[in-house]
């Protein structure tokens, strides 16, 4: 979000009496380079990709926690899914092209599996009480 408001801030000034119009506003404007409003445009793509990711995350982390799981595995599990969703966002919000595009969806894919194999654990566990 950071990077998105302050490219927009710096290129045509962020209106924060309506801040969801900035992308649609900058992307129409024809003064502003295209490569400049698809990056913008692909930032907010990562980011609205975060908020749905969120919840799932959320639930994955709060239910292993409920359980008792173990806090190696916890912790390494949120690391290295939030190193893979800087992988992701990076790569989302830098890629040009339909090649690179897959490995942005294959890398979500293999993050999302990290809450789905920890919500399993959780399961597991609670199952086996």
């Amino acid at each position: 979000m950071t990077m998105k408001y302050l490219s927009i801030d710096r290129i045509m000034g962020y209106d924060n009496v309506q801040p969801r119009s900035n992308t649609a506003k900058l992307v129409e404007d024809k003064k502003i380079p295209p490569e400049v409003a698809a990056r913008i445009e692909r930032m907010e793509g990562a980011h609205l990709n975060g908020n749905e990711a969120f919840p799932l995350w959320t639930a994955a982390v709060l239910a292993g926690n409920v359980v008792g799981l173990n806090n190696y595995v916890l912790n390494i599990t949120s690391l290295t899914y939030i190193g893979m969703r800087l992988l992701y966002n990076t790569i989302y919000i830098n890629h040009r092209t339909s090649a690179v595009s897959w490995i942005r969806s294959s890398v979500f894919f293999a993050s999302v599996s990290l809450p789905i194999s920890l919500l399993i654990r959780a399961a597991r566990k609670a199952a086996d009480r």
